[in-house]
């Protein structure tokens, strides 16, 4: 199953419609997006918690790391640049974290309120190789933008 990111889309806004609490999206967005599609091994957020550190939020799969600084990671080169993360693979991304040893490559998105500041980065793990593209990069970046834009 590959995800069908226009009724995701949809899914998502009707079950989200007026929530302005963070992590109720966060949770809400985690669970619909790691269910829409196979290649998703793991899927949550890291939250921004202190200054150039992530700590983990609501998630979808077997355990997370814990703390991530902003220096180190995939998570934190996207909380670091704000910038998506699109890695084919993990092994080649000098400094990647290992919180999983299945983690074959990782798409990772920063996550932005409607004030425009960091809340975070949306961290999607596959065990699959290259199993992202930049279709699900644009579409997920969409529905993290409508998701949140209600949190200040």
């Amino acid at each position: 199953m590959t995800a069908d990111y226009t009724t995701l889309s949809k899914t998502i806004a009707s079950l989200t419609a007026g929530e302005d609490d963070v992590v109720s999206l966060m949770a809400t967005v985690a669970c619909e997006v790691h269910h829409s599609d196979d290649r998703f091994d793991w899927t949550g957020f890291y939250r921004v918690t202190a200054p150039e550190l992530l700590k983990i939020g609501p998630y979808q799969g077997g355990h997370g790391c814990l703390v991530i600084p902003f220096s180190r990671g995939v998570c934190g080169a996207a909380a670091r640049t704000g910038v998506v993360q699109l890695v084919p693979d993990v092994e080649a991304f000098e400094g990647h974290i290992a919180c999983a040893s299945s983690t074959r490559s990782e798409l990772v998105l920063p996550v932005f309120g409607g004030n425009g500041q960091l809340l975070g980065v949306f961290d999607i793990d596959s065990d699959q190789p290259d199993a992202f593209t930049q279709a699900d990069a644009d579409a997920l970046t969409d529905i993290l933008a409508a998701s949140f834009a209600g949190v200040k």
